[in-house]
């Protein structure tokens, strides 16, 4: 949006009354489906995700998402009310993990290569470094060195209506990765500036993908 454009408040949505009157009434499934407990289809569909979008809070309320991936099943399912997740190595901001030390409110999204549905679990989170949690967790013999305990309270399949939109997995969608910046140089010509030079910019990313390989766990 134009920095100069300014919203007509007449079309402003600001109350729930009126959000709902935009919208027909939920189908009675789409309230029933939602459990408070991992059953045998969530279990199911977590022990084949590798990757997890986690939603906080910060205590002012300030919202933040973090993707988490490993091997598939990586978030281990303790009993029907408790997840893990394992903390790798990343880039050390700890946003994740100090939104959930003042509000323990969490969102996860899990999706599984090739599945058009999600899964959404929403609970409250604590942070544990209890050496027989994390010794579930390992890989290429590192342990994390804390996990996230996620206590359910609501878990439900989301339907694949947004994945299909997007053609996710659609490899005729799939854009080529060379025509749009690289990590390093979008995150030099935001601080630093990026070198003009070709051989120069190379390198860094050379430098970054070693470090990669170095640091994964």
């Amino acid at each position: 949006m134009n920095p100069q454009t300014t919203l007509n408040p007449a079309h402003l949505i600001k109350d729930e009354q009126d959000l709902r009157r935009t919208f027909s009434a939920t189908h009675d499934i789409a309230l029933k489906k939602c459990l408070n407990h991992v059953d045998d289809h969530a279990k199911a569909f977590i022990e084949r995700s590798p990757f997890v979008c986690i939603g906080t809070q910060s205590q002012e309320g300030a919202a933040d998402v973090s993707p988490r991936g490993d091997p598939c099943g990586f978030v281990k399912i303790l009993d029907d009310r408790t997840l893990l997740i394992p903390d790798r190595p990343g880039n050390n901001r700890l946003d994740t993990l100090t939104n959930i030390l003042t509000n323990q409110s969490v969102g996860l999204l899990f999706m599984v290569p090739g599945f058009d549905d999600t899964m959404r679990v929403n609970g409250a989170a604590e942070l544990t470094r209890d050496p027989a949690l994390l010794a579930l967790m390992p890989v290429n013999d590192r342990m994390p060195g804390l996990a996230i305990v996620v206590h359910v309270h609501e878990v439900f399949i989301h339907c694949a209506k947004a994945f299909r939109r997007a053609k996710l997995w659609d490899h005729g969608q799939h854009q080529d990765r060379r025509e749009f910046p690289s990590l390093m140089k979008i995150i030099l010509d935001q601080t630093t500036g990026a070198p003009d030079d070709v051989t120069e910019m190379e390198e860094l990313d050379r430098g970054l993908e070693q470090e990669y390989r170095q640091t994964m766990y």
